[in-house]
């Protein structure tokens, strides 16, 4: 019975995966640079209320104070976010470098099988011919 795992992990592109790793990972460093730079509350464009009654100052002061909160916090997430992307990005490029490092590991053991084995048939061979 094969394990429907081994079966996703057969089926991912790894060459892709490695080859988009240091992108991936680039990518999120400039993201985090970028949000990490900008001061909680910096909103460039304000849109304009428009409304038919007057409100009252102290009813708008407090509104103001609720949206500025709701920024701050917003900006706080968005900062954890972008810091998580950043460290799920390394650790992503890590392991691909480390799934290189024992492709190509698993790529010479198998040529020294190879030889090994074809060396022990011809060994096998002669012996068998004298």
């Amino acid at each position: 019975m094969a394990f429907p795992w081994l079966t996703v992990l057969q089926s991912v592109p790894w060459v892709d995966v490695i080859r988009s790793a240091p992108k991936v990972a680039d990518g999120a460093k400039r993201l985090w640079n970028n949000v990490s730079g900008k001061p909680a509350g910096n909103v460039e464009s304000r849109t304009a209320c428009h409304v038919s009654e007057p409100i009252a100052p102290e009813i708008l002061q407090a509104r103001l104070r609720q949206a500025e909160m709701e920024i701050d916090a917003l900006h706080a997430q968005m900062l954890a976010s972008s810091e998580l992307i950043k460290a799920l990005a390394e650790q992503n490029a890590e392991m691909a470098n480390g799934l290189e490092i024992y492709r190509r590991r698993f790529y010479w053991l198998s040529l020294f099988t190879l030889l090994l084995a074809l060396a022990v048939a011809v060994s096998v061979l002669f012996s068998a011919g004298r």
